[in-house]
């Protein structure tokens, strides 16, 4: 076997299994637990965007974290809560931010977050978690839109409509 191929040395190991390994055997489904009207038209500016999703954040005493998955006309198709917080803080893994995306086939995202202190300044950290978003929904071939930070009394904040790193070069949702 000193000279065996790889197949054939694979080959060989499914012959002889390891006793008693267990291998798991995944099916993922996605099942929608409701629909929603989000309205008549397809947002066109963050505004829009944040206006939509501020009753979902109205009575949040933590930090929350959501993904709107988009198709390819910016259209909604799916709104999830990606992870929920602190007061002043809110840890995001990436995997479980981009599973819905995947799973919803959209092409875009954009990703939305509140403040409870009511002041929807970017903090150092948000910025560099948007970058990080950013880079993976390149990789994966599904575009970050934007990250909108939600604030009290209608104010909201958007790294892309006030070019805020790692949108600098651009401006609006579309």
């Amino acid at each position: 076997m000193k000279n065996a191929t790889q197949e054939e040395k694979v080959i060989d190991l499914m012959k002889r299994p390891i006793p008693k390994k267990k291998v798991g055997i995944i099916k993922l489904k996605m099942i929608r637990e409701g629909t929603s009207v989000y309205g008549t038209s397809r947002f066109q500016e963050p505004k829009e965007a944040a206006d939509m999703v501020r009753h979902l954040f109205e009575y949040a005493d933590r930090e929350m974290m959501m993904v709107m998955s988009l198709d390819a006309a910016m259209t909604p198709i799916a709104l999830e809560i990606v992870a929920v917080g602190g007061l002043s803080s809110c840890g995001v893994d990436a995997r479980d931010l981009f599973k819905h995306a995947i799973l919803s086939n959209a092409a875009k995202i954009i990703c939305f977050h509140n403040h409870p202190s009511g002041e929807p300044a970017p903090s150092r950290e948000d910025s560099l978690m948007t970058k990080r978003v950013k880079e993976a929904g390149e990789l994966l071939g599904i575009e970050l839109l934007d990250h909108i930070i939600i604030g009290s009394n209608g104010r909201y904040v958007s790294f892309k409509e006030d070019r805020i790193s790692p949108f600098e070069d651009s401006t609006g949702i579309a």
